[in-house]
């Protein structure tokens, strides 16, 4: 694949488009960068909030795939995937709302409640960094 190619999105330019167009899901840096000082999450917490991530793709639809689905894609136990699960909330990262015929809808408000500060810190670093950076001081 060429850069010069027109109407190439950037995200295609770098995974190609085959890569794009079969999916893929967005996760805030921020998880990444305080994934084990802030949010005390274990390797696999991150990955189980991803693929829980893969599934929501409208704000208002809470992602609701089951245990047993991320089990699968992660290749462990469904009771592994529900006790990592019941920790993440045990420490206000996510929330369960139980339904009795189907999987569990995953509320991520409160991990985004906390992730926000950091965020908007992150953010103030790069502005700062940038102008330094324009100024010829770094």
């Amino acid at each position: 694949m060429q850069e010069s190619e027109p109407n190439l999105r950037t995200s295609e330019a770098k995974w190609t488009p085959s890569l794009i167009e079969a999916g893929f899901t967005i996760i805030p840096n921020v998880f990444l960068q305080y994934q084990s000082k802030i949010f005390q999450l274990e390797p696999m917490d991150l990955n189980i909030l991803i693929h829980l991530a893969s599934f929501w793709w409208d704000a208002d639809n809470l992602p609701h795939p089951s245990k047993k689905t991320i089990a699968y894609r992660m290749g462990v136990h469904p009771t592994t995937i529900r006790r990592r699960i019941a920790k993440m909330e045990k420490k206000g990262l996510i929330s369960r709302k139980y339904k009795t015929k189907a999987a569990n809808d995953y509320d991520f408000t409160d991990l985004i409640r906390r992730a926000t500060p950091l965020a908007e810190n992150m953010i103030k670093k790069t502005r700062e960094r940038t102008e330094k950076l324009k100024r010829g001081e770094l």
